[in-house]
């Protein structure tokens, strides 16, 4: 985050090199990337969803999921969830609003940190597996096997034959686990530069928000490119008619929650699910691999 080092943070860049045009240790955010923030990436409101009509269709739509989870619970459904993204997305964010009412015996949040080097010497997926839901059950994974195609190649923590044989082998395995009957529910949220810039930020000046901030988060800024050819190549690679992506365009953190509860609502059939209250999710937001390549 220090590359290009400025006194100030009010100098627009022109090269386009966004992301190491300011300083992140100065305190205050430059002005432009305030202004540029919520429509970077495409997105394609003007202002933030207000917090009291958030509010509203949260709470409503958690009634909806404590219905879900009955239903899973009763039927003995398996629901495996995945959250990918890049840092600052809102991954974390979004999860903690989906589980916050459900019973915690039958809702797991997985979020593994780096592997060890037992688990260095097993398959790749060996350590996930471990963590697929019983009968029963809804887990969520924060962060994924799909750390394989994303920040391990981009960050240099695997070699490109092991990123290749993942993309070739990830279909397979994924075809396994819905073929045992696991629900498996994919989303990759989408955030615009500006936006992640301003984000990181104020986690650099929060000190309740500095634990979420990483060595690799500071690095990654400088390979914003990187990891978009990554990202490119995983959705085409990985997208399939038994495990689809959905791709959520995340600028604004309200929405975003939203959308994602109303497609995770979408895919099940439950016992009094209330599709007048659910509502659809935003086509201007919620985006098919296809479409989002298509531009939306």
């Amino acid at each position: 985050m220090h590359g290009g080092r400025m006194g100030k943070n009010d100098n627009k860049p022109n090269s386009g090199a966004t992301r190491q045009a300011f300083n992140m240790e100065v305190p205050e955010l430059p002005g432009w990337i305030e202004k540029a923030a919520l429509a970077s990436g495409g997105y394609p409101y003007d202002n933030e969803m207000k917090r009291k009509k958030y509010e509203r269709h949260l709470h409503k739509l958690q009634i909806e999921l404590m219905k879900l989870q009955r239903h899973v619970i009763d039927t003995g459904e398996r629901i495996a969830i995945v959250f990918e993204g890049r840092d600052s997305a809102g991954k974390g964010g979004t999860i903690k609003r989906i589980t916050e009412h459900l019973n915690p015996r039958q809702a797991r949040v997985v979020a593994l940190t780096k592997p060890t080097e037992v688990e260095h010497g097993q398959w790749y997926m060996q350590r996930y597996v471990e963590h697929m839901p019983t009968r029963g059950e809804i887990v969520i994974f924060d962060r994924s096997w799909y750390n394989r195609a994303g920040v391990e190649p981009v960050m240099g923590f695997c070699t490109p034959e092991e990123t290749r044989q993942f993309l070739e082998a990830v279909p397979a395995f994924e075809r396994m686990l819905t073929d045992d009957g696991i629900r498996l529910i994919k989303f990759w949220l989408d955030i615009g530069e500006e936006m992640q810039l301003k984000r990181l930020h104020a986690r650099q000046h929060d000190p309740l928000k500095q634990w979420k901030l990483s060595p690799i988060d500071i690095k990654g800024l400088g390979l914003w490119d990187d990891y978009t050819r990554a990202r490119n190549t995983m959705l085409r690679r990985s997208d399939s008619m038994n495990a689809p992506w959905t791709i959520v365009r995340a600028n604004d953190k309200k929405r975003l929650r939203l959308n994602i509860i109303r497609s995770i609502l979408g895919e099940v059939v439950y016992k009094g699910r209330d599709m007048e209250t659910i509502g659809r999710p935003d086509s201007r937001l919620v985006h098919t691999v296809d479409q989002f390549f298509a531009g939306g």
